[in-house]
């Protein structure tokens, strides 16, 4: 069965956000939420972190320099995390639908090495091949592959967890693109946009507002990828299909 645990993600001893997650990569899913809410841009922000076990639960402990301490401060956000299809802790309109960074890659990609992707990234899913129940977010790179997988029961949990491994292992996130074994929402467009990746590709459709929020990163989302296609959304411009005529926009 897969493991679901509560993990709380601390900062200086407060508790920012409590997820219902996989307890596994807890460090880069600590580093991956403090980049994708905005509480950190580089990985050196953090200055440490600690994993402590508890009867209830887990907490990942992260202390931050000072400049994103006071930053964080000054937020006096209160929120438990997303969840779902809901938004706690947001106060506004705003605060749920912010405008989201610009991803500016100029990195082209032949449409045929993508369906290959999505067919590559299955027998990787170690945990998922054992429990059938959890989703997967990876970054694949041409020439390359799949560099790195991560897993988790949510879905925005494992994309987390994928900006935090990004982020330490220091991969040049401008030129791949962000596999997802699930449905696109709004906030996966989002973390994506914060990890700056110009590539979304999902096995299932995206939402409306999913489209639009990826239309205004500048990110080309890419859905419903099968065996046999899939569906551009976005910025197509990326794409090269001389390799793929089969393939519409």
């Amino acid at each position: 069965m897969a493991e679901e645990r509560a993990i709380a993600l601390t900062f200086g001893g407060s508790t920012n956000a409590v997820m219902m997650a996989t307890p596994a990569d807890l460090e880069d899913f600590g580093f991956g939420f403090a980049l994708t809410e905005g509480i950190i841009q580089h990985v050196d922000e953090i200055t440490s972190i600690e994993i402590v076990q508890g009867s209830l639960g887990i907490e990942v402990q992260m202390w931050l320099d000072g400049c994103r301490a006071d930053a964080l401060t000054a937020r006096r956000r209160a929120m438990t995390g997303p969840v779902g299809c809901g938004l706690c802790g947001i106060e506004s309109l705003e605060q749920a639908c912010p405008a989201p960074p610009r991803v500016s890659s100029m990195v082209t990609l032949r449409s045929r090495d993508l369906l290959h992707a999505m067919s590559a990234l299955a027998p990787l899913q170690e945990l998922n091949e054992k429990t059938r129940g959890v989703h997967a977010a990876a970054f694949w790179q041409p020439q390359k592959g799949i560099a790195l997988v991560r897993e988790d029961v949510g879905r925005h949990n494992a994309l987390d967890k994928l900006a935090g491994a990004l982020m330490r292992e220091n991969l040049a996130r401008t030129g791949g693109a962000i596999l997802l074994t699930s449905r696109v929402s709004v906030e996966m467009v989002q973390k994506t946009a914060r990890i700056g990746a110009p590539v979304l590709v999902a096995v299932s459709a995206p939402t409306s507002l999913a489209i639009e929020t990826a239309d205004r990163a500048g990110i080309t989302l890419i859905a419903v990828a099968r065996a046999d296609g899939y569906e551009i959304f976005t910025h197509p411009d990326r794409l090269v299909f001389s390799d793929c005529p089969t393939i519409a926009t």
